[in-house]
Parts: C-alpha cells; structure tokens; sequence
C-alpha cells in the first residue's frame, strides 16, 4: 500500500483494526482518543492526514453513545487537518434497528445517526450486515454495504441435511441469500415481538423435520430470539440448531440464555469484540470479517471494483 492511505481507530474495536491493518499491510495510524477529566472525548491526531486518504475504524457498540461520539470527533479532527477523503469503516451500524415508525411518535434514529455522520464530513461510509438494507439511502454519499456470507458460508459447507431457517420474516431475504449459497431449502419462524428485547415464536412455516437448521440474522443482543427459535425447530423435529450472527451484542442474559438452550453453536464475527464471558462460552465461536474489509478499503483506495464482495 501506498503512503497516501492512512487508517485509524477508535476504542470501540482496536482489535479488529489491527487484524484489519495487518492484512493491509500497514501499521495503524497514531490518534489519541481518550476523555477529559469531565467525561468529555478528547482526540488528537498524531499522524499527518494532509492530503491523504483517510479510514476510520469504529463499530458503533457498547458503549454506543461514546464511540459514535468518538468516531464525529475524530472525523472532524481529520476533516480540519486536510485529509483527502474520509471513509467510515463502521463494521457495526449502532442504532439501525430503528429504521422505521414502528409506532406514533417514535424516532428513525438509523436515520439520525446517518445523518450525524455525513454532518462530520465524511465522504464515504463502508459497512457490514446493515439491519435493513434500506439504510444505505439514508445517506446522500456513496455507501459500500458488505455482507457475512463470504465469511460464514465456507464454516458451514459440506454439513448435511443443512436447511437454512429465518427467525423471522424481516430476516427472509437474508436467510434466502445463504440457502442460495448452499442450494438447500429455507424455513421461516414466525416471530411476534410485544415489547423491545421480548419475543414469542408463533410457528415455524416450512418442514424441518430431520434437518440441521442453520438459523441466519444479523444481530443477536439478548439472545432470546435465536433460543426461542431453536427450541419451536427442535420441537418440530429438527436434528440440531446451529446459528450464524454477524454481530455479537450478547447483552444482558445473553450468555446465560445460549449456555442452556438448545442450540448447538452460535458462530458470530469480531464486528463487536467478545466481552470475557462470551469467550468463554464453549457454544460461542467467533470468526473474523478482518480480511472482508481490509479488501474493500484496499479496493476503495484504488478506486478498484469492490462488486464481487456483495454476496
């Protein structure tokens, strides 16, 4: 790589992004992004950006309202030092599960943020397994929406019987996408969600009897869905029940939850970093979208065709 790019990161994923410059490689550029004595984010760039391609590396999880902040103050800072381009590498979008008016008075907070980020004077954003994909017209900048398929389809070939389930009917079109990977057949659970974190399977459509079911979703944050779901297939005569989730959330009772369910494995990746009990966890596996997306910044900065990465 050329001394034209730069990549940073916050403190939300280093890990990641340090797996991600090493497959570039690069080292990570030097920013110091800490808090003043009254809780306020302090940042400075300690390498120089002028004129040069800037990436920033930042999921916006836990805490979400520090590292979204981080991520506008570092983009700001880069902006003023005359960067170039500034792309977000955002492998976590924080708040996009409220994408829509679910409800009377209710905010579109994907919306919000997205509109937060172009604000800060960003060019581009690169992003993975967005809650809906709707959410890339949020934005009035190109956007570059990765996918987990290229990641999980390969951990899962060769399984028999393999049928690919839904935990959801928002999540079909996801579930369909890796039951086309893997020429096998799709279920859907039936899912009704009264309350925020709190769901109740309703029925499973599509026979799944004999089958080892891959449950398909983008976010696992308490864990209740996936659980749910895979006691409704094993009572409908499922084999076994594995699950793959891009990002691992597991807040709350999470871990708890999937250590006493019935699932067989849950195999995550590390858009989120695993906090200490879910390492633990013999049923959690995590895999890695580092070289995902050290392929896709590589492609942007040379202004290659990163098409062949959205499947």
């Amino acid at each position: 790589m050329d001394n034209d790019m730069i990549v940073f990161s916050g403190n939300a994923n280093r890990e990641l992004a340090n797996r991600i410059v090493e497959h570039l490689d690069i080292e990570l550029g030097h920013a110091r992004v800490d808090r003043f004595s009254d809780g306020e984010t302090r940042v400075e760039i300690q390498d120089n950006v002028r004129g040069r391609d800037v990436f920033i590396i930042q999921p916006g999880c836990a805490p979400a309202n520090e590292h979204i902040i981080e991520s506008l103050i570092m983009i700001d800072a880069c902006r003023r030092a005359s960067a170039k381009r500034i792309t977000m590498v955002c492998p976590y979008f924080g708040y996009a599960r409220q994408e829509r008016k679910s409800a009377p008075r209710t905010p579109i907070t994907a919306k919000l943020i997205a509109d937060l980020y172009t604000a800060s004077g960003i060019d581009r954003m690169l992003v993975m397994e967005l809650h809906t994909s709707a959410i890339q017209g949020f934005f009035n900048i190109p956007v570059d929406h990765l996918f987990a398929k290229p990641i999980f389809g390969p951990y899962f070939e060769g399984r028999e019987d393999l049928l690919v389930v839904s935990p959801d009917a928002g999540g079909t079109e996801r579930a369909r996408a890796m039951a086309k990977y893997y020429d096998c057949g799709l279920a859907i659970v039936d899912k009704r969600r009264d309350r925020p974190n709190e769901s109740d399977v309703m029925n499973v459509i599509g026979d799944v009897r004999d089958k080892n079911c891959l449950l398909v979703d983008d976010i696992c944050d308490t864990g209740g869905s996936p659980c749910k779901a895979a006691e409704a297939l094993m009572d409908k005569g499922a084999k076994s029940v594995s699950a793959a989730i891009t990002h691992a959330v597991l807040s709350g009772p999470a871990i708890e939850r999937i250590s006493n369910s019935v699932l067989k494995e849950l195999v995550v990746t590390d858009t989120i970093p695993l906090r200490p009990a879910a390492r633990e966890c013999p049923k959690i596996t995590q895999l890695s979208v580092a070289e995902l997306l050290a392929k896709a910044i590589r492609r942007i900065h040379t202004a290659g065709s990163i098409s062949s990465l959205f499947v």
